[in-house]
């Protein structure tokens, strides 16, 4: 199966949460495509440093903005017609979930209108990046997209679990009923350059500690699992997915499963530390098992991840270590 490229030259794309780790690695292939992209983004949990080397660039434009208040309608970058509209905005980290809460559920919520509003106005493809934490603590493994998931609808995590399920049920909604061509993605635990040192996900975290030489603090027994995917091979499937003609649901991520102390120990290795892993205790709801059925990926769009763990793993420390100095 082969997608042929949809969105190129002379296409305009507007990305939320543009400034934010996955998102500005989808804008720097959109640009080198030779799209013009326009950025909105909060910097709630974005960064101008992520998009800082395309400021100088005639197709890139950054709009500091909320989307949740809506699209600005003074600002002549977003008064033109839009040919794509993929909404990446969201805090997405555990820490996020206890911190901005509300902002998370606007965003998931009324955000979203406003941007399915805009994309049926412009006829627009519209692209929604939800999550695996639609699957909750998954008790089908690995999940297959027809899977409705385990989700705890009031615990710790559900800000970000619900808010991302219903921007699924009014995408779908926006195509069904309005005829929107529309495709949701269901990205799967991503790690990579310009993930933030203090996110409070397990890579970010488990590399700083390992450079510091502090403990690596893996949360309960370390027995629960994860699949890992390098952000260029999300990146890539993404855009697969935004080219076809597709509407998803599909799961993007790789079948790369660790347990978290495996995680941890291969980090510390990589990274030549001297860190010792310890044990606290577990957060609530954290899911047991997260893998990724990726046979609709490869079906409908030949999609195949192409980064191995130690090799996306090394890039990303060599990055934090640049960073943290």
């Amino acid at each position: 199966m082969k997608v042929a490229e949809r969105f190129g030259s002379g296409h305009r794309v507007l990305v939320t949460g543009g400034a934010g780790f996955v998102p500005s690695h989808l804008v720097d292939v959109l640009i080198a495509r030779g799209c013009t992209v326009v950025a909105l983004d909060n910097f709630v949990t974005g960064s101008k440093e992520n998009v800082a080397h395309l400021l100088d660039r005639p197709t890139f434009t950054l709009v500091e903005a909320d989307i949740s208040d809506g699209l600005p309608t003074h600002h002549p970058a977003l008064a033109e017609r839009f040919d794509a509209i993929l909404h990446m905005a969201s805090p997405a980290s555990p820490t996020d979930f206890a911190h901005l809460p509300v902002e998370i559920l606007r965003v998931g919520s009324v955000g979203t209108l406003h941007l399915l509003e805009r994309a049926a106005a412009d006829g627009a493809r519209f692209l929604m990046a939800s999550t695996s934490e639609a699957y909750g603590d998954p008790k089908e493994h690995p999940q297959r997209e027809t899977y409705w998931g385990n989700v705890n609808p009031i615990g710790v995590r559900s800000v970000y679990d619900e808010a991302k399920r219903f921007s699924e049920a009014a995408t779908m909604a926006y195509h069904r009923y309005r005829g929107l061509d529309a495709a949701i993605v269901r990205i799967f635990n991503t790690y990579g350059p310009r993930m933030r040192p203090d996110d409070g996900r397990a890579i970010p975290t488990f590399i700083s500690q390992a450079l510091r030489g502090e403990p690596i603090t893996v949360h309960g027994t370390g027995n629960q699992t994860r699949s890992i995917c390098f952000v260029e091979d999300l990146v890539r499937g993404i855009l697969l997915l935004l080219d076809s003609t597709e509407t998803g649901p599909v799961n993007c991520g790789t079948e790369h499963e660790l347990s978290m102390r495996q995680l941890a120990e291969l980090i510390v290795s990589l990274s030549g530390s001297s860190s010792k892993v310890t044990y606290v205790t577990r957060s609530s709801d954290d899911p047991e098992m997260r893998r990724p059925d990726l046979t609709l990926a490869r079906e409908l769009l030949g999609y195949e991840p192409t980064v191995a763990p130690e090799d996306g793993l090394r890039r990303t420390i060599e990055h934090f270590r640049a960073r943290l100095g």
